[in-house]
């Protein structure tokens, strides 16, 4: 068949074996950055399963379908970082942590696979050479910045362009992203060749121990093929002799991991692996995954019934930021317009004027927020709900907040 969209994954993206076990099946899922404008006519929408499976071998976590990646993340992809206060202080801290663990030189290249609209670049600019790669026009927002920047995939073309132009890296950072591609395998090899001898890749991506823990279900989307473990990273890296140097647990997204690697035995490795490496035998096992798909079913149940209380005494709720894991929540507890009356962003964002993916639930700019005065606000960046709170009712919100996430609750 011709335009096929998706593929089914029969074995596991790093270790090649076909036993996989099923950690969860959260349904037929809309991909969650395909946004319908509001003066659009309904119009058919794709959905995927979102099973998430897992590999006993490698100890990776992956979805049961590869969606093709012009589906997920078009051109006109809505997402930009430099917007999330959490990311930015995450990058000047990567920034920081980098230069301070390793000598740095101003001819020194460092490059950013997906760099969005060049947040974290931001930090090295003026005082290395910097470069980003990114496939959606948002790249543009970063050149306007002063940060070179290739809009494409990071794919062998592109990276003969680099070699020939900039040379090889220092540092290769892949933040939020490095679980995104689908030929990871591939991608590793042109990362080392992209790197100097010498140089260190580091990874950041949503990790698999919190998700567990927390009940993090509404981070599991189409975009994410993969939730990694430490363990599982070090069965990938090593396959292409690479050793991780350094680890540590990061609070963006509700909770990732932020990785060192480089070629074995070019730097010394840091006790902080060691310890990860035992945290992870407590919380990943099956027993534990047979509590979280039981924690996400009642959570999800609370959670509805929380909502559905509150609409039965004809109160308003309107639902507070449009980040991706609010369309999976959404969906898969099976929430409209009815329930959440409309979803609110800050001015600017791109994702004002459409609808959140699978439901007629409008995304409109924050100032709705003070005019119309709601009875509640659910907080979909739930992990960042002090941090929200404060903001809002700093601005004069005097309304309760709904917490959908882990435990379904409301605070004043």
């Amino acid at each position: 068949m011709k335009n096929i969209s998706s593929k089914p994954v029969l074995k596991c993206q790093i270790s090649n074996s076909k036993k996989l076990r099923s950690i969860i099946f959260l349904g037929y899922l809309p991909p969650v950055n395909t946004l319908r404008k509001l003066k659009d006519v309904s119009v058919e929408e794709k959905s995927f399963p979102a099973e998430l499976l897992y590999c006993p071998k490698s100890k990776l976590a992956q979805l049961g379908l590869v969606v093709d990646k012009k589906i997920l993340f078009p051109f006109t992809y809505p997402y930009t970082s430099s917007t999330t206060k959490i990311l930015r202080d995450n990058f000047k801290n990567l920034y920081k942590e980098v230069t301070k663990k390793f000598k740095l030189l101003k001819k020194d290249l460092i490059i950013d696979i997906g760099s969005n609209d060049g947040n974290l670049l931001t930090n090295f600019q003026g005082k290395h050479r910097v470069l980003g790669i990114t496939p959606e026009k948002i790249g543009k927002l970063a050149i306007k910045k002063g940060i070179p920047t290739i809009i494409d995939y990071y794919d062998k073309k592109v990276v003969k362009t680099v070699l020939k132009k900039f040379g090889r890296a220092k540092v290769i950072t892949a933040t939020n992203v490095f679980a995104h591609i689908d030929n990871i395998n591939g991608v590793i090899k042109l990362i080392l060749k992209s790197l100097k001898n010498d140089g260190i890749f580091i990874s950041e991506s949503h990790y698999l121990l919190p998700l567990i823990k927390n009940v993090q279900y509404d981070t599991i989307y189409h975009e994410h093929l993969r939730y990694y473990s430490l363990e599982s990273l070090n069965f990938l890296f090593k396959k292409h002799g690479l050793e991780i140097i350094h680890v540590k647990e990061i609070p963006t997204h509700g909770g990732s991991i932020r990785v060192y690697a480089a070629r074995k035995g070019k730097f010394k490795t840091s006790s902080s692996v060691r310890k990860q490496f035992l945290l992870e035998k407590k919380y990943l096992n099956w027993k534990q995954f047979a509590h979280f798909r039981k924690k996400t079913v009642n959570s999800k149940l609370k959670l509805y019934k929380i909502l559905n209380s509150i609409k039965s005494k004809n109160k308003t709720i309107y639902g507070i930021g449009a980040p991706s894991r609010a369309s999976t929540l959404i969906n898969y507890v099976g929430l409209d317009q009815n329930i959440i009356d409309c979803v609110l962003e800050i001015k600017g964002s791109y994702k004002i004027n459409h609808y959140i993916p699978g439901t007629k639930i409008p995304i409109l700019d924050e100032k709705k927020l003070f005019q119309d005065r709601p009875d509640y606000v659910i907080l979909f960046s739930w992990h960042i709900a002090k941090e929200l709170k404060n903001n809002l009712k700093k601005k004069g919100y005097k309304g309760k907040f709904i917490i959908p996430l882990p435990a379904p609750r409301i605070e004043n």
